[in-house]
């Protein structure tokens, strides 16, 4: 396998993908934070004092995709036409395990906008609710499945 980010000198490099063909592409991400049952309860229970948490989650994860080419160098910006932050809470393990998916249609993938939205959206939970719980723990961030482009659909065999 090629790193196609590294030129024959070996620096680094943004990939040319003029010459690829338009397709419809999608991704989805998963990841998780950890958090106390009592965090997780007035997480639950939109009782937190700064607010409905998973709203702004939501909203931070969308903006966060969109910002993906300023923040991760040498991605390509992309005319996204979906974004979509959810949440699943699992009261059992103290929980909540955010989902993005976007979607282009254009010339490269979109793997790279939906496990940003994820991060950011997991990011944004622990600074609303860590005045209650500075013990939470963020992680489980991966790529569960991908669409279209050349190399075609991908779904992660580990989960």
């Amino acid at each position: 396998m090629e790193f196609t980010h590294f030129d024959q000198q070996g620096n680094a490099r943004m990939v040319d993908v003029g010459e690829k063909a338009d397709t419809k592409r999608e991704a989805m991400a998963r990841g998780s934070i950890f958090m106390d049952p009592q965090c997780f309860s007035m997480v639950k229970s939109g009782s937190m004092k700064k607010g409905d948490v998973l709203a702004v989650a939501r909203i931070a994860g969308i903006m966060g995709a969109k910002r993906a080419p300023e923040l991760i160098p040498l991605c390509h910006g992309l005319n996204l036409t979906k974004l979509n932050v959810d949440f699943h809470l699992d009261e059992e393990n103290h929980r909540i395990q955010a989902v993005c998916t976007a979607r282009t249609t254009g010339k490269t993938g979109v793997e790279m906008e939906a496990l940003t939205g994820v991060t950011v959206a997991l990011l944004t939970i622990y600074d609303m609710c860590k005045a209650v719980d500075k013990s939470m723990e963020m992680g489980e961030i991966y790529l569960e499945r991908k669409s279209g482009g050349k190399s075609g659909d991908f779904h992660n065999p580990a989960h």
